[in-house]
């Protein structure tokens, strides 16, 4: 079995703060994300402006308000507007997040 060259091999401290480096840059571009991840929100609203529902990053309800025409609608059709509401505001986030995170779990930007 051949060994390479001992030109062909860098030293050992090179490639160690190479590694090192890196690191740091990955762990800093996850940082970054971590912190653009804490700040997405979404929205989802109804067309007339009956109800609309907010929610954070983690897809909790942070806000929830109801316009003058939720007045007109039947309890159990308010309720299911709601959630489904909320739904595609989780969804919105989740796409964000998916977005925000792309070019750390692709591989590219290494």
């Amino acid at each position: 079995m051949e060994r390479p060259h001992p030109s062909a091999v860098p030293p050992a401290g090179t490639w160690l703060d190479e590694y090192r480096e890196r690191v740091e840059h990955i762990r800093a571009r996850a940082e970054a994300a971590r912190a653009r991840i804490a700040t997405v929100t979404a929205t989802a609203r109804t067309r007339d402006g009956a109800v609309a529902v907010t929610v954070d990053g983690s897809g909790h309800m942070t806000g929830l308000t109801f316009g003058v025409r939720a007045d007109d609608m039947p309890r159990p059709r308010l309720a299911e507007t709601v959630l489904r509401l909320a739904g595609e505001a989780a969804a919105d986030v989740a796409g964000q997040i998916e977005k925000i995170m792309e070019p750390l779990t692709s591989g590219r930007g290494r």
